[in-house]
């Protein structure tokens, strides 16, 4: 049975890594694991959990700036921030329920590892555009910082943006420094009901692109809105255009009758506020309405919002799928039609890619059973160039390669 480490100190953590290189043992790095799912299945000679390595080292609210331990839950920053009227604007999504675990389970150093960014992404920036600085252990067994605690403190700035997004293959984050914002007086949400996707993402982009400052923009089809927890999106029977506007109470209620006036000449309209606004967009973020069981196949497709909706035709055309579009046209959620066996899965995922490449897209498979994510590339198969730079950093940083061995390229 694989043994369990659960450091509860940097040190800790240290000799940890530095005993499996040691005794030449992999290691499956976690959080609260809730995210076993995103990425190749890992298989390791244990696990190194930094679930005890929590804390808030540092919050300064008059410098937008906190520290926290790679461990500590991401619903106790949020918390702590929404006591001070403030929030981490790239709005990380809670991935968990996906994978069939509870909400609220999620850590920042998940976040930052996974590089998560919700509906906000498009107008704030990703994860990475909110690091102000790392510390964190090599394979090597060797501690390092880069960044600090002011936005001029750029020293080692592109180490922090290296390590977002990596899943651990590189190094294990042990504290994070991020910028935070203030959080708006109100914000609020504009439907508009019945809209396809050709017509919903060419008014995506209108009202991106207009005077409405809007802060998300997604569009749910018919056969999603359903599974909504929020009446007013359940209950339309319709596809759902949605756009959130955030800032002062008197500048949101006129940019919403404003834009309801114009979004009223293409069909129905209706308005969310508070709570049902914060709800839809979690529910857009982690993709909830996609529904599936916690190994059903889904696909995340990063696409120029100019040809989401072309492209989405073309696969559902080509080869089928149910879609969700967020990101203003830029972010698909794609599910496969039915449940293909594992085979036909893989064919399926071959095409589709082959597709989302022709439009200047990549596809990544968020989620799936074992076999699928074992046999088939999970992330969009990079250049022959950029696979070649990939292993000359990891092999600079975990020449053994000790951590999270084949999560994001099959180990060699």
């Amino acid at each position: 049975m694989a043994s369990l480490i659960e450091p509860e100190t940097e040190q800790g953590l240290i000799a940890a890594i530095a005993q499996s290189l040691a005794d030449g043992r992999s290691l499956k790095i976690i959080g609260h694991d809730t995210k076993d799912g995103f990425g190749r299945p890992v298989v390791a000679d244990g696990s190194l959990s930094l679930a005890r390595l929590t804390g808030i080292n540092y919050y300064e609210p008059g410098e937008l700036v906190l520290e926290a331990a790679a461990g500590t839950p991401l619903v106790d920053i949020e918390t702590l921030l929404a006591q001070n009227g403030q929030r981490l604007a790239f709005e990380p999504p809670d991935l968990g329920p996906l994978y069939g675990h509870a909400a609220g389970e999620a850590t920042i150093g998940g976040v930052i590892a996974c590089n998560l960014a919700g509906p906000r992404r498009p107008f704030v920036g990703a994860a990475r555009d909110h690091i102000l600085g790392i510390r964190a252990v090599s394979g090597r067994g060797e501690v390092f910082a880069s960044g600090g605690r002011v936005v001029k403190n750029v020293t080692g700035y592109d180490m922090s943006k290296l390590l977002t997004g990596s899943f651990g293959t590189l190094a294990v984050l042990s504290r994070v420094t991020l910028k935070v914002l203030p959080r708006p007086e109100v914000s609020r949400t504009v439907l508009l009901f019945g809209l396809g996707s050709v017509d919903a993402v060419a008014t995506m982009a209108e009202v991106a692109g207009g005077q409405w400052d809007i802060t998300a923009a997604a569009h749910v089809p018919r056969s999603k809105a359903g599974n909504s927890r929020v009446e007013y999106v359940a209950a339309g029977s319709a596809a759902v255009t949605a756009f959130r506007l955030e800032g002062s109470r008197a500048g949101v209620t006129v940019r919403c009758e404003a834009l309801r006036q114009v979004l009223g000449l293409r069909g129905e309209t209706e308005e969310l506020h508070g709570t049902n606004t914060s709800a839809f967009w979690a529910e857009i973020g982690a993709a909830a309405l996609m529904g599936g069981a916690a190994d059903s196949i889904l696909w995340r497709l990063s696409l120029p919002p100019a040809v989401g909706a072309r492209a989405v035709d073309d696969i559902q055309q080509s080869i089928g799928g149910e879609t969700l579009f967020d990101w203003a046209g830029g972010l698909v959620w794609l599910s496969p039609p039915g449940s293909p066996p594992a085979q036909d899965a893989l064919a399926w995922g071959a095409d589709l890619r082959r597709v989302v490449e022709a439009h200047g897209g990549h596809a990544t498979l968020v989620r799936g059973p074992f076999e699928t994510r074992h046999q088939m590339p999970v992330f969009h198969p990079a250049t022959d160039a950029l696979a070649a730079l990939s292993r000359r950093v990891k092999e600079n940083f975990d020449p053994n390669g000790v951590l999270n061995p084949g999560r994001m390229v099959e180990a060699v």
